[in-house]
C-alpha cells in the first residue's frame, strides 16, 4: 500500500512542495497519453487510495471526486499527433511536465512515476512501481487513469465503429481488427499501426 515515505525523505532534505505524477495510456493505440499531478495535504489520508490498476473502475471514480475535492492536483495530456511527433516517452514526459506546471500552486519537487525524468523545471525523483509506494503517485494515477478512461467515452461516442468503450484504445485482437478492416480515425497514433502494413503485406503474398 502507497505510504508518505518517499514525500517525507525529500522534504526532510528542505523541499515544501512535494508533487507526485504519474499517467495513463502510454500502450494503447489510440487517444491521448494523460498525465496528473497532485500535491497532497500534509497527513491526508485517503481511505482505498492505491494504483489505479489494483482498484476497480467504481473505486476509481469515487477516489477521483475525492481526491480533487482535497488535494491540489493538475490535469494534463499530449496528443495522438503530438505522440507521433515526438515518439510515446518524449510525448508522456511532455504531458507529465504540462500537469507540474499547471497545478495552481506551485511544486517545488515531483516525485515521477517510473524510471525516467526530463525536461522538468524543478527538482525530480524516479520512482518505479511509484503508484504502489507513494501517496502523491497512487493519487495521481487514479486522476489520470479515469480522466483517460472518460476521453475514451467521448471517442466512443465520435467513432462508435472502434468501440474505444470497450477496449480504451488498448490494442485487443478485436480492436487491431477494426483499424485493419476500416483504417485509422484520427484519435489514432499512426506511429503505433506498423501491424496495418504487416497485414496488408501478408495478404499480398
Amino acid at each position: 500500500m502507497p505510504d508518505y515515505t518517499y514525500e517525507k525523505e525529500v522534504k526532510a532534505e528542505g523541499f515544501v512542495s512535494v508533487c507526485g505524477v504519474d499517467e495513463a495510456g502510454r500502450g494503447p493505440l489510440a487517444g491521448n497519453v494523460v498525465a496528473a499531478a497532485v500535491i497532497m495535504p500534509e497527513g491526508l489520508m485517503i481511505e482505498g487510495l492505491d494504483d489505479s490498476k489494483k482498484l476497480t473502475e467504481k473505486k476509481r471514480e469515487k477516489l477521483f471526486d475525492i481526491i480533487k475535492e482535497k488535494t491540489v492536483w493538475s490535469i494534463a495530456w499530449a496528443t495522438p499527433a503530438e505522440i507521433d511527433e515526438l515518439n510515446i516517452l518524449n510525448a508522456t514526459m511532455l504531458a507529465m511536465k504540462r500537469a507540474v506546471e499547471g497545478l495552481p500552486v506551485k511544486a517545488d519537487f515531483a516525485l515521477i512515476d517510473g524510471n525516467c525524468s526530463r525536461g522538468f523545471e524543478i527538482p525530480t525523483k524516479t520512482v518505479v512501481s511509484g503508484d504502489a509506494k507513494s501517496m502523491s503517485i497512487a493519487a495521481a494515477s487514479v486522476l489520470a487513469k479515469v480522466t483517460r478512461d472518460r476521453q475514451c467515452l467521448e471517442m466512443d461516442k465520435e467513432y462508435p465503429a472502434y468501440d474505444f468503450a470497450k477496449h480504451k484504445g488498448y490494442p485487443t485482437k478485436v480492436h487491431k481488427a477494426k483499424v485493419i478492416e476500416l483504417g485509422p480515425c484520427p484519435e489514432h497514433r499512426r506511429s503505433f499501426l506498423s501491424f496495418v502494413e504487416k497485414e496488408k503485406n501478408k495478404n499480398k503474398i
